[in-house]
């Protein structure tokens, strides 16, 4: 077990010299700067007719349209996607509003996709800090919500979900988020006296968890509004603590997943499984939530519910996507590694940009 005492502001200060625990404790701030300039973005107003709606991104850039999908798509009058890929689907056309959301705007799947879709004539907007989708978007008088915060895409988070929330409201496709996002945003911004590095591991459920989750491989279950926030934790816990880690999703992981809890045995004992829990599910995921840590308890590997805290579903989303990136910043401490560099991230994009 590691020896890093995670209330040493000095010894963490030391494991984060690109400084990802600020970041990660700017997210209320990022969510207001972003809902005050998608307030005063201007489009056109042919844009709110649109019968489809593609959110373009990766990793990062991506995370934002996964978490509102599943915030508004029961409530949205059209079909959103949110496409992960060089290729965009075959229905995009001139009735389709595309996001394009790329933080450096230099993503080369959302670049050539973007293309794409400007070939069919869609309706297509810019989410990023400048780069060629910027130049792109702008030199054909289309509109670029763009921004300026200097970080890794992950850690932008803020801007990319609340823009996309507050733009989808401007243009009519879902109704009732002012209200409900103010008040998540005033939650949000509580939440530093109970996740932040000042606060000792003894009143800290982030520091307990992360200590919970050293040499363990961490495995990720949500439903419902949460299942995205799964992937997130996943995400973070790949990129920030460098670490393998897993998500799935209920019901789908009750289909699956439950009937390969006994092989290889070697692995059950380094697992720890993350149920998120929420008062907000729908019974029948409370239910399936639960019954899967029947399983998991007779099946004898470790795990626990998270149970996600918020008054509405754009409040929990929040709670949750704060809490798990500071576990994996505290979790990246315990290991003894910087959080923010991606070094095979990196080192794949430059070998890519040497084969073109």
């Amino acid at each position: 077990m590691s020896t890093v005492d995670l209330d040493e502001v000095a010894t963490m200060e030391r494991f984060d010299p690109g400084g990802m625990e600020r970041r990660i404790a700017e997210l209320p701030r990022q969510c207001r700067e972003a809902m005050d300039l998608a307030k005063s973005l201007r489009f056109p107003e042919h844009y709110a007719d649109a019968d489809s709606i593609v959110i373009l991104g990766l990793g990062g850039s991506a995370i934002g349209g996964d978490l509102v999908r599943t915030l508004v798509e029961q409530r949205c009058p059209v079909p959103l996607l949110i496409n992960r890929d060089y290729g965009i689907p075959g229905f995009v056309n001139s009735h389709t509003l595309v996001l394009a959301s790329s933080y450096s705007g230099n993503t080369e799947e959302v670049l050539t996709a973007v293309g794409a879709a400007l070939g069919r004539d869609a309706m297509c907007l810019a989410i990023t800090t400048g780069g060629e989708l910027a130049t792109l978007c702008s030199s054909r008088g289309l509109p670029v919500f763009r921004f300026d915060y200097e970080s890794q895409p992950r850690a932008a988070l803020g801007y990319s979900f609340t823009s996309l929330l507050v733009l989808l409201e401007r243009l009519g496709f879902v109704a009732d988020i002012a209200e409900p996002l103010g008040a998540a945003l005033m939650a949000l911004e509580k939440l530093g006296s109970v996740f932040g590095l000042n606060v000792p591991e003894a009143n800290n459920p982030a520091k307990q968890l992360a200590r919970r989750l050293e040499g363990r491989l961490p495995v990720i279950y949500g439903a419902g509004h949460l299942s995205e926030v799964a992937r997130r934790w996943k995400c973070q816990f790949n990129e920030n603590s460098k670490g393998w880690a897993f998500w799935e999703v209920a019901p789908e992981l009750n289909h699956n997943a439950v009937a390969g809890y006994e092989f290889p045995e070697a692995l059950r004992g380094n697992l720890h499984v993350l149920l998120l829990d929420s008062d907000l599910y729908r019974q029948s995921h409370r239910a399936r939530m639960q019954i899967t840590g029947e399983i998991l308890r007779r099946r004898e590997i470790a795990h626990e519910f998270v149970n996600v805290r918020g008054e509405s579903t754009i409040s929990q989303v929040l709670w949750a996507i704060h809490l798990g990136d500071y576990v994996s910043y505290y979790l990246a401490a315990l290991r003894g590694v910087d959080p923010t560099p991606v070094e095979s991230i990196a080192y794949l994009k430059e070998r890519l940009a040497e084969g073109k």
